[in-house]
């Protein structure tokens, strides 16, 4: 990088030459990133989520992401790549959001039939029971990841920041879990549906 960049204001540089100085660990570069972009990207995620804070988090963690892969960041242009992996979040937050939502709605229907219809909740056990335990033949990380997703509706990037995994292993996890699940939870089409919605 030329001297005489290096000695000007960050404000005055090209996107690709700031994200070069944030290549090399430039802190100060980060937030001249996030000064040009977070209000834009920030309208984006409000209009697709419908939520200020899902929102803010979302162009947060976005801007943390950008900062832990900065050493390994192959990017063209800054604003492209960045729009592009808020699209991304928001489709993840969304579909985790709505099998949550889903799934909650399933279990609270079948504990309001279980004073009225033995039947029913006998079902609901034995649902319960039948996820639980196929999801021990599994890994203990496979597992964790699996109940963070389907049953907490935690995101990949939330998952991966939580567990300190890359959002590559997240999904392996995931897929994993779903697949034996799958071929066990046939008797179950509604629910094996909603866990397997998130993939679509």
């Amino acid at each position: 990088m030329p001297a005489t960049l290096r000695l000007s204001p960050l404000k005055d540089w090209e996107d690709e030459q700031v994200l070069e100085a944030l290549s090399g660990g430039n802190r100060m570069a980060l937030a001249e990133l996030y000064k040009r972009y977070w209000y834009a990207l920030y309208r984006v995620a409000y209009q697709k989520t419908r939520s200020a804070e899902t929102a803010e988090e979302l162009v947060q963690d976005l801007f943390v992401q950008l900062w832990q892969k900065r050493g390994a960041l192959t990017v063209r242009r800054v604003d492209s790549y960045l729009f592009s992996a808020l699209k991304y979040s928001v489709i993840d937050t969304i579909k985790s959001q709505v099998v949550h939502e889903k799934y909650q709605e399933y279990q609270q229907f079948f504990a309001s039939q279980s004073d009225s219809s033995t039947e029913d909740h006998l079902a609901y056990t034995d649902l319960i029971g039948t996820i639980e335990t196929e999801l021990l033949k599994l890994p203990p990380k496979t597992q964790e990841v699996f109940r963070l997703s389907r049953f907490e509706g935690q995101t990949i990037p939330e998952i991966s920041q939580k567990l300190a995994l890359t959002d590559k292993a997240v999904e392996y996890h995931l897929t994993k879990a779903l697949k034996l699940l799958r071929a066990q939870l046939r008797d179950y089409s509604f629910v094996l549906w909603l866990l397997l919605l998130a993939q679509r």
